[in-house]
């Protein structure tokens, strides 16, 4: 078994840390940086892991995203041939990061996305993407 890499998502930054640093944004620009900043954070996953993961149809970039199970809780690695994505993918992990499955599948990611007022800036198919991935995160 791979080792997942570290990261600080769903721990030290968590959804709650994030949606208040969105809200302080002063226009689409910033956030944005604060996108690609935050994927940054987040570790290139290896071949190995790469391989692991399930395709996530409804996204145009490569996403590679992979998880394990410790004591019922759900642990997420992931990554993304385009920065906008991956700083995305650091959104949606900080969400569930350790969390149990009960919890992952009652997490409302349209009030979180509603509360950045992020979705409204995306382009189709970028919101598509995240809502993909969603959906794949909500079925595992």
């Amino acid at each position: 078994m791979t080792t997942f890499p570290a990261h600080p998502f769903g721990t030290d930054i968590t959804a709650a840390n994030i949606t208040e640093i969105m809200e302080k944004c002063r226009n689409w620009e910033d956030k944005y940086r604060l996108i690609i900043q935050l994927g940054k954070q987040l570790p290139n996953l290896d071949e190995q892991l790469k391989s692991e993961s399930m395709p996530i149809p409804g996204c145009e970039s490569k996403v590679w995203l992979v998880w394990r199970i410790e004591n019922n809780l759900y642990h997420f690695a992931a990554d993304s041939d385009a920065r906008i994505v991956k700083g995305l993918l650091t959104i949606v992990i900080a969400a569930v990061e350790g969390k149990s499955r009960e919890d992952l599948v009652a997490f409302n990611f349209e009030a979180y996305f509603e509360k950045m007022n992020l979705l409204d800036h995306l382009s189709p198919s970028r919101n598509n993407g995240v809502r993909a991935i969603v959906e794949q995160l909500q079925r595992i």
